[in-house]
């Protein structure tokens, strides 16, 4: 399965760049200990690093906004997943543990304040484009609501849209019966091809280490 940058993306955001992780032969289950252990003491830290009032400060999140008003979108209104979950764990509220999957995808989304999603690779059908929302672009999300994807960048696959830097579909979403799984980090153009590089080796070693299986690609789009 191929995943490309479309034209309505590049030419407004030329720097944007995506890291692509394919897993085959993973086990999702209820995050491990040791994994809840690890997190809750980040965001502990976390919480005493930043302040809520300054969290469009942080590195990422401020870029991710940027990109988003550059393509049309209210930041504010829409928030990137990143900066949603940054939020929420700073405003006081537990990490909402899902499942070992989705799990490690939200500690990286919050350890980088980078969006990434993690989506059922035996759900997407076709190769992957990630371009920039038409009218016609809309899914339910993985918050229950009919969410519409105009003017903001998402990944299609054959059948439409299925995920974005901002909320993924249900029709993707993974579950314990998920097995293979295609991994997107969206890269702001900040980030040097070496840390973009880290970031692709960090992911894919634990996200493996937790949950098995094997990486089938690992590369920069």
């Amino acid at each position: 399965m191929h995943v490309r940058l479309d034209s309505s993306v590049t030419e407004r955001l030329p720097q944007l760049s995506l890291g692509v992780l394919q897993y085959h032969g993973a086990s999702v289950s209820d995050s491990p200990k040791m994994l809840q252990g690890r997190i809750n003491f980040f965001i502990e830290n976390l919480r005493l690093e930043h302040e809520v009032s300054r969290l469009t400060e942080i590195e990422g999140v401020r870029e991710w906004r940027a990109a988003l008003k550059q393509l049309g979108t209210d930041p504010s209104r829409y928030r990137p997943s990143s900066e949603a979950l940054l939020r929420r764990l700073l405003q006081g509220n537990p990490f909402f543990w899902v499942n070992s999957a989705v799990d490690v995808n939200n500690f990286f989304s919050v350890l980088y304040a980078l969006p990434l999603g993690i989506y059922d690779l035996d759900q997407i059908h076709g190769d992957v484009v990630c371009r920039v929302g038409q009218a016609y672009d809309h899914y339910e999300g993985l918050n229950g609501r009919e969410v519409s994807m105009e003017n903001k960048p998402l990944l299609a696959d054959e059948q439409g849209a299925f995920g974005s830097p901002i909320v993924d579909s249900k029709r993707t979403c993974v579950t314990d019966q998920s097995c293979n799984m295609l991994q997107v980090i969206f890269f702001h153009e900040q980030l040097s091809a070496a840390k973009k590089d880290e970031i692709l080796g960090s992911v894919g070693r634990m996200f493996t280490e937790i949950n098995g299986g094997e990486i089938a690609q690992a590369s920069l789009v």
